[in-house]
């Protein structure tokens, strides 16, 4: 699928999020319809959409700075934004406390964001010195308490599960015997204790990269939540409604991928049974991409941020979420 949108990195609108245009195009709002943005941010989903096709829409975010800029938002845009503060997780409990039952679209862009990685203070980016936080909700346990109290094995399981480093047994050591003398309070402290262990890859990735990565999604319970936003989007999309999903890393790309292949189902299956064979699940999504979707040439020359993004989308068919099972709809 091409789109017809231009990438426009213009300076009027600074926080540009990445496929934009892929987004729109997928989303595809129109008027009158009840889209959501359940990964607010800084609000470049949310404006894009809105100013694309006179809709509706909730934003959510469990960050207190971009609840704060949805607020503002909302002002601009005459009844037609809402800004919910939480966790998009639990989107199938927070809209429907606000009577929306349904809705027609519904766009998530996992990860943290370029804001937050801007805020030193926040403890996100090992680029800055700042408090070793790193919780988007600027609550319960942040990094430096698990760093500074976790087992050894723990903290080496968490590194090496979500951020795939190879040394992460070396990088929990080191913590561990660092942390006996001076407890880690700041990103820096943390950074210099990785890379005084870890060796600098040949592609000039920062060895401390794949740490900080692991710690954040571990902190914020990134892919429970991102799980959990699955599930509700099946259970809460209308039929012919959008769920569209960008990722930056493999770790959440994988579960997405996973997702769609389970809901989407697998024609082949479904008509080439064996005698005897159970009948396969009822899909419950429609794919809207063979694959994933990347950036063009023109964004990336733009933003290298974009490198890494994929976008997977699918429509909701008429299935019931609950009625998924072998055998059929109950």
């Amino acid at each position: 699928m091409t789109s017809p949108l231009p990438f426009d990195p213009s300076p009027a609108n600074p926080h540009k999020p990445v496929l934009l245009r892929e987004v729109l195009e997928y989303l595809s709002p129109a008027e009158g319809d009840i889209m959501v943005d359940g990964t607010f941010g800084a609000g470049g989903y949310s404006r894009a959409i809105l100013e694309h096709a006179p809709c509706t829409l909730y934003g959510i975010d469990r960050d207190p700075s971009a609840v704060e800029t949805g607020h503002k938002l909302a002002a601009a845009y005459d009844g037609r934004f809402h800004m919910v503060e939480g966790c998009f997780g639990e989107m199938a409990t927070l809209l429907p406390a606000r009577g929306v039952e349904q809705v027609d679209g519904i766009v998530l862009d996992i990860g943290v964001s370029s804001m937050q990685l801007d805020q030193a203070e926040r403890g996100f980016s090992f680029r800055t010195d700042g408090p070793l936080d790193m919780r988007m909700s600027m609550s319960g346990p942040s990094a430096a308490d698990f760093v500074n109290t976790a087992e050894e094995e723990d903290i080496a399981n968490v590194i090496y599960r979500f951020g795939e480093e190879r040394a992460s047994r070396k990088v929990a050591r080191k913590i561990v015997e660092m942390r006996a003398e001076t407890p880690f309070t700041t990103t820096g402290q943390l950074a210099s204790a990785v890379r005084s262990v870890v060796r600098k890859s040949k592609d000039g990735i920062d060895p401390a990269t794949r740490t900080f990565q692991g710690l954040r999604i571990h902190v914020n319970d990134e892919l429970g939540e991102l799980d959990r936003a699955l599930n509700a989007a099946e259970a809460m999309l209308k039929p012919g409604g959008r769920l569209v999903v960008v990722t930056f890393h493999s770790l959440e790309d994988r579960l997405v991928k996973t997702f769609f292949k389970e809901r989407c189902g697998d024609p082949a299956k479904q008509s080439r049974r064996l005698p005897g064979e159970p009948e396969p699940a009822k899909p419950t999504f429609a794919s809207l991409s063979r694959k994933a979707v990347s950036a063009q040439k023109d964004e990336l020359r733009a933003n290298p941020r974009a490198r890494s993004a994929k976008l997977r989308a699918a429509v909701r068919n008429d299935v019931p979420a609950g009625a998924r099972k072998a055998g059929g709809i109950a």
